[in-house]
């Protein structure tokens, strides 16, 4: 059976994060034990872009880099260590004013060992909504984790996410899981974007689990009394709510990585991981922008500039290039105006 290039990544991701040795998993998923090793070899080396189905071309030089772009990548990649391959490329076209591709950029920092070992969460086609949001505040998604404080014991955050741009939009540590702690979030929630002054038809629906504080007869009646709808999320699957459950792991793989001694420290730890998340994250399934540009509306506008960098970037690395096959050299200056 032959695969693509996205499913070849999914069986790559499948694997990593598969509890069972590779050799069961490949059994289990009915894949070529060679034919995965090969593919894993090309992804090592080569990122995403190696798993595309190999076929013979010419040979083009005229979109080459030149070095001082090189060497801006990288140093750009050492400021900001916190970045994947994927958002350097984005970063350096909305901060820079050039294109630069996710796999050329994995190639330049591989080669100065800068790249890490990602974390990888996989989710099939059964885990997403057969009929998925089309706005804000059209639904959104709530969910408690936990935390220890060292000397106080178990701390529970309560976070809201929009389900449409992922974007947080309140959250807060609780001593309890309670409904009261929930209708509490949830002011808050409609509070930050004036709930009260929404029509109720365009009220968001809250989808959640199935814990006590969520089916309890108390949220029902408040949630009936503020014209909002709720949805529980299948017993046993937790990947329903799969956005806000993959926020809590991201969130808590930095925030657990020292421990606190008072509330208020981790209180600010979350908090600057809920700003770097909302605001400087570079989110995949959204286009490669972040949960506030989808939120307040920004996507299209970002989208449109960078096609325009990259097409701008590419006419000016092909004169550059073809150039240096004579004696002029034109300028690399980003700000250099092309028609696009």
């Amino acid at each position: 059976m032959r695969y693509g290039q996205a499913e070849k990544m999914e069986i790559i991701r499948t694997v990593e994060e598969s509890e069972l040795s590779a050799k069961r998993t490949l059994e289990e998923l009915d894949v070529n034990r060679s034919s995965f090793y090969e593919w894993y070899r090309r992804y090592s080396l080569e990122g995403y872009d190696g798993l595309a189905t190999r076929k013979p071309y010419a040979q083009r030089f005229w979109n080459k880099i030149p070095e001082m772009e090189k060497k801006q990548i990288v140093s750009i990649a050492l400021e900001h260590p916190e970045r994947s391959p994927r958002e350097l490329s984005h970063f350096i076209t909305d901060t820079e004013g050039y294109f630069i591709s996710e796999s050329s950029v994995y190639r330049i920092v591989k080669a100065y060992d800068l790249i890490t070992s990602p974390n990888f969460i996989v989710m099939t086609a059964s885990d997403k909504f057969s009929h998925p949001t089309t706005r804000v505040n059209e639904l959104w998604q709530t969910d408690f984790t936990y935390f220890k404080i060292t000397g106080w014991g178990w701390y529970y955050l309560g976070t809201i996410l929009d389900d449409y741009s992922r974007y947080i939009i309140a959250w807060k540590l609780y001593t309890t899981m309670a409904s009261e702690d929930v209708e509490d979030l949830i002011e808050d929630a409609a509070a930050k974007i004036g709930i009260e002054h929404i029509a109720v038809k365009h009220r968001p629906r809250l989808l959640s689990d199935n814990g006590p504080c969520y089916v309890s007869e108390e949220l029902k009646l408040y949630l009936e009394s503020k014209g909002m709808a709720q949805t529980h999320g299948a017993p046993y699957h937790p990947m329903t709510q799969g956005k806000i459950e993959r926020y809590h792991r991201s969130m808590k793989n930095q925030v657990n990585l020292v421990k606190y001694y008072f509330p208020w420290e981790l209180e600010e730890e979350i908090a600057r991981f809920v700003d770097y998340y909302n605001n400087d994250r570079y989110h995949e399934s959204l286009d490669n922008v972040t949960p506030a540009d989808v939120y307040y509306g920004r996507r299209e506008e970002i989208l449109t500039r960078r096609e325009k960098i990259k097409r701008r970037t590419l006419r000016r690395r092909k004169l550059y290039n073809l150039s240096q096959t004579t004696t002029q050299k034109p300028s690399l200056n980003k700000n250099v105006v092309l028609s696009d």
